[in-house]
């Protein structure tokens, strides 16, 4: 296990404002996504764009149950990426890491989603566990232990027309980076958060979190228009392994989405096409 019992990225949380709409926007950029979910006792649902070993969940108010403000509060603004969830594959042990490093995790707890398959209604089950704001900065985020996960990866699932894989990271836009460092090395090692002209990296078992400032992330990313709703810390990319880049530019031409293909072979779909995040696919390693 690793010191704080995180394994990766388990999924992104992308919130939506018409949740529908987005499962046919998802659909049309060439993902396959899972049906409809409802979280027990809340207002919100979600798709899910399953991959082997992480996923993006689409989410969105359904119902009229409970709403955590801080959805309703983003959604009102914008949408987008707006929670990411650590990967453990225990999340009582990753509790336990996380105290002997001095930090201060509430106790897990229980999360379930009814899933209405063609065959019959399953519920898949999650452990989750808090940490406060400022253990990971500039992130909101949680872990999360999945219990059913044989429920969320049918092989029929993880195959994608654009060619998508998995994630291989998020980039976040920031007002300053230096803040960040001490909190991030606590978290995963010195040897594991690099710096490099401002800009830091945050490698957490096969993913890599990337954090800039504005101008920072406008060198990098010329291609990409910063929506002018986000204030910063905001998730403003989502980085994709994808088997091919040049078929994954065979499906955007054949579909009439506008993307960039840059000469490293990575190719840039623009935020407004996918709810707020820009997606960024690049060859699988």
């Amino acid at each position: 296990m690793s010191r704080s019992g995180i394994t990766g990225i388990a999924h992104i949380l992308l919130a939506a404002r018409d949740l529908d709409a987005a499962r046919l926007g998802w659909t049309r950029l060439g993902f396959t996504l899972s049906p409809r979910g409802k979280h027990l006792g809340r207002g919100t649902g979600n798709y899910c764009i399953m991959f082997p070993h992480d996923y993006v969940e689409l989410f969105g108010v359904v119902g009229t149950e409970r709403v955590n403000a801080e959805y309703t509060q983003l959604l009102a603004a914008r949408e987008g990426p707006m929670k990411l969830a650590w990967a453990t594959d225990d999340s009582a042990a990753a509790v336990a890491a996380l105290s002997q490093l001095g930090l201060h995790p509430d106790a897990p707890r229980d999360l379930g989603r009814q899933l209405e398959l063609p065959e019959r209604t399953v519920v898949p089950r999650f452990k989750i566990v808090a940490l406060p704001p400022d253990e990971t900065p500039a992130l909101s985020s949680f872990l999360c232990e999945q219990l059913t996960p044989d429920l969320m990866r049918r092989p029929e699932w993880l195959v994608h027309a654009n060619g998508a894989t998995g994630l291989l990271g998020v980039t976040v836009v920031v007002d300053d980076t230096a803040p960040l460092v001490d909190a991030y090395e606590r978290l995963f090692g010195p040897g594991n958060v690099h710096t490099t002209d401002d800009i830091v990296t945050v490698r957490v078992g096969p993913h890599r979190l990337l954090f800039a400032a504005a101008e920072d992330f406008v060198a990098m990313y010329p291609e990409i228009d910063i929506d002018e709703r986000a204030t910063a810390p905001f998730i403003a990319v989502l980085t994709l392994k994808t088997i091919d880049p040049e078929a994954t530019i065979d499906y955007f031409t054949s579909w009439q989405i506008p993307y960039e293909a840059l000469p490293d072979r990575r190719v840039l779909v623009a935020a407004e096409e996918a709810n707020g995040a820009a997606l960024e696919f690049m060859a699988a390693r």
